[in-house]
């Protein structure tokens, strides 16, 4: 599959969430003091994503 999520620990020790696509980085969530949050965010983003509108700043 060419697009996946990756959970990470950053330099800070935090759990981060990264959005890949053919191994390159397109987004990344905050930092999480626990692993299981960056899982949340992962499916908080597969299940509320599809349905986000986009909005384009002035």
């Amino acid at each position: 599959m060419a697009h996946y999520f990756e959970i990470k620990k950053n330099k800070a020790g935090e759990f981060v969430a990264y959005f890949k696509y053919n191994s390159e980085t397109i987004f990344w969530t905050e930092g999480y003091s626990s692993k299981v949050s960056a899982k949340n965010a992962i499916e908080s983003i597969k299940k509320n994503g599809p349905a986000a509108e986009t909005r384009e700043a002035e």
